[in-house]
């Protein structure tokens, strides 16, 4: 059974999301209302021709950033500095770019422009935030999320160049902030740098423990 959410501001229980992870249909991007979802395991995906659609997984892709790996390869490239890493100076920059990437399975961008500006103004409010990767003053690559407590929620990520990207998630694993790196969609080159699945179980506790 999905959910239709009305003005109220609530979910139902996570646990009670369909196979596919949907939950719940309808509702807002209001700042108060994507909070609450963040800190219950649950976030917004849907295009521009759909309503807004609210998604829990049951299994989830994270990265835990003690079991970050970095490669040899990538080692070498960090050594050799070809980038500047910044966080929060271009925050919608970073989204525009992201952007134009389509996940895996949906046709056009997901980032509609009703997600960009609710993310806007929770950067704006704090709790958005943004890393951003540089090579001679260009912007080459970069990622953006949401934190909860000590659980970064990312986004999405760009790369216009090899291991821009890349560098953006070691620079945040590196900074000691985040418990845990939600990364939502699996690829495998984020499981070649230590992500894995948990159940939706293990990533609400984390949630749970981290915002209490």
């Amino acid at each position: 059974m999905i959910f239709r959410l009305d003005e109220r501001l609530l979910f139902p229980a996570p646990e009670l999301a369909e196979e596919d992870g949907l939950l719940a249909i309808g509702g807002d991007l209001s700042t108060d209302r994507l909070l609450l979802a963040y800190q219950n395991g649950i976030f917004p995906w849907y295009s521009d021709d759909e309503p807004i659609l609210w998604y829990s997984p049951h299994e989830r892709f994270v990265l835990y950033p003690q079991e970050l790996k970095i490669s040899k390869s990538m080692k070498r490239v960090l050594r050799s500095e070809p980038f500047r890493v910044t966080t929060n100076t271009c925050f919608n920059d970073v989204v525009a770019a992201c952007s134009s990437i389509q996940r895996e399975g949906q046709d056009g961008t997901w980032i509609t422009d009703d997600m960009k500006a609710a993310y806007a103004k929770l950067h704006s409010e704090g709790h958005a935030h943004s890393v951003e990767v540089w090579q001679d003053d260009r912007l080459v690559g970069g990622l953006y999320g949401v934190h909860t407590g000590d659980v970064f929620c990312g986004e999405s990520m760009f790369s216009r160049v090899s291991n821009a990207s890349k560098t953006a998630l070691i620079w945040l694993c590196n900074t000691g902030r985040y418990k845990l790196i939600d990364c939502q969609v699996y690829t495998e080159h984020l499981e070649s740098m230590g992500a894995r699945m948990i159940s939706r179980e293990e990533y609400i506790g984390v949630l749970h423990k981290t915002t209490a």
